[in-house]
């Protein structure tokens, strides 16, 4: 990180894309989650959870990286959505984010599928 981007989100470094099929609410991060970008992605989460849609699809397969601050945005939109009578499926994490919720004990909390089409079939 250079001297102009210390302490702010470098432009582009977390994507969030969402769309609606069927139930399911399918909202893909790309990049990297963090302190800078968590907004980004909590956004999304809370408009869907706002508009009715209880069921969450977190297609994880572009996520580079996720920090806590990251994590607890999933985990407060997990309890929203359980409120709601839904839920939070995480989908296609890589290693590197995946090791971030074996080592807090977060996998045990979601619904974990290895791709998309799994938790779409769920």
């Amino acid at each position: 990180m250079d001297r102009q981007t210390l302490g702010r989100a470098r432009p582009a470094r977390l994507r969030v894309e969402a769309r609606t099929l069927g139930v399911s609410e399918i909202v893909k991060p790309v990049g990297e989650l963090d302190h800078h970008t968590a907004d980004l992605l909590r956004t999304p989460l809370d408009d869907a959870l706002g508009q009715g849609r209880s069921r969450l699809v977190v297609d994880c397969s572009a996520l580079d990286f996720c920090d806590s601050t990251g994590l607890n945005v999933l985990l407060g939109a997990r309890l929203k959505a359980e409120a709601a009578g839904g839920g939070v499926h995480l989908s296609g994490m890589r290693p590197a984010v995946s090791r971030v919720f074996e080592i807090t004990g977060a996998d045990a909390v979601f619904t974990v599928h290895d791709s998309l089409e799994a938790a779409l079939a769920d």
